[in-house]
């Protein structure tokens, strides 16, 4: 099954983020650690949170790609 990411403003809403392209990737462990070295790429887009998908259905999520507030 494949797993990809959502991109999501702060508020939920879903966005594109054609620069990174629509990737899917085989293991749950491939798609984290992608995540992991382009959440950087993701926050310059306009990407504030994102959901894991496993074959169109969310595992978990949303996770914020902002540090916390502390």
């Amino acid at each position: 099954m494949p797993w990809s990411w959502r991109y999501e403003k702060a508020d939920g809403s879903p966005i594109d983020a054609p620069d990174l392209g629509d990737e899917t990737w085989t293991t749950q462990a491939d798609a984290e650690s992608w995540v992991g070295e382009n959440w950087r790429s993701l926050v310059e887009s306009g990407v504030d949170q994102v959901s894991l998908l496993e074959d169109g259905r969310v595992v978990y999520g949303p996770m914020s790609l902002h540090p916390p507030e502390g």
